[in-house]
């Protein structure tokens, strides 16, 4: 039995036993693979792991010339209301969550002014401090849209089409902009894909997608964050932890842990059991390696 399976049999065993409401699974340890599905692999919102594809586009765009992610953002939206403080802030504030903005999530934020992101920048900032908010990945891609284009359209070559993934849907505001920090549906398999990019970092099939500073950007230079062992530290789109381990980590049990040459593809419908349930497959891995 490979390491992958051995991994795999000890989650879904976990998965059975303490209820969590897993859909897929899929774990890669090395060149092994080993999956196991509760229900049918179908798309899926992966929630806040579309932030870090917004990190990805960035960073293309970054390496393409259209962007930097240290320049103020109203360089890129001019004639944007700017409130107090955010004549400062950079898309790499705005997708580490330090633009110090406060502008809560709610189901209808889409709909509830005319333009979110100008709503999300003439607010005023706190300064520097951490403030997760999924208003600050919509404007950071606002503000990549005006340089690149449609942000959905931009990846389709040099992303997702590598990849294998056809047809994304990415859920669109309004506006028409890609909602950004979630409405991104992927299939288990699909997601699992994005997650052996990423941890082979920014190569595809011996192919390079992206620099793999901006994969190391992901899980590097900490920002201090909430509250909680897995919630303390934040990066460009990465939470630290469990452990030794990094995530992406969607609502309702959406996870891409990654620790060393290990990646697990999580999908669910359970969003306070996704903290036990990450904790456990990186000890499980711990312990398998």
């Amino acid at each position: 039995m490979t390491r992958a399976q051995t991994v795999r049999d000890r989650i879904v065993e976990q998965v059975e036993s303490s209820g969590f409401v897993a859909h897929g699974l899929h774990v890669r340890v090395a060149s092994d693979t080993a999956q196991h599905r509760w229900t049918a692999d179908v798309r899926e919102d992966v929630h806040s792991i579309a932030k870090g594809v917004c990190v990805l586009a960035a960073g293309m765009a970054a390496d393409d010339g259209a962007v930097s992610l240290d320049e103020p953002v109203s360089t890129y939206l001019p004639g944007f209301e700017l409130g107090e403080g955010n004549d400062e802030v950079t898309l790499r504030h705005l997708l580490s969550m330090t633009s110090g903005v406060d502008l809560p999530w709610s189901e209808t934020m889409m709909t509830d002014w005319p333009d979110l992101a100008r709503e999300f920048l003439r607010r005023p900032s706190r300064g520097r401090t951490f403030q997760y908010s999924n208003a600050s990945t919509y404007t950071a891609m606002a503000a990549l849209a005006a340089r690149v284009g449609d942000v959905g359209d931009y990846l389709v070559p040099r992303l997702f089409a590598p990849l294998g993934i056809d047809d994304v849907e990415w859920e669109r505001s309004p506006r028409g902009r890609i909602v950004a920090g979630g409405g991104l549906p992927l299939r288990t398999e699909e997601l699992s894909r994005l997650g052996l990019l990423i941890r082979d970092r920014g190569v595809w099939e011996g192919r390079r997608l992206v620099a793999s500073g901006w994969i190391d950007q992901m899980h590097s230079n900490w920002g201090a964050a909430g509250e909680g062992a897995i919630y303390e530290r934040y990066a460009l789109a990465g939470w630290g932890g469990p452990g030794r381990a990094w995530r992406l980590h969607g609502a309702h049990g959406q996870l891409l842990i990654f620790l060393d040459d290990a990646v697990v593809t999580i999908t669910a419908d359970d969003h306070f059991g996704a903290d036990d349930i990450a904790a456990f497959a990186v000890e499980t891995l711990t312990r398998a390696s």
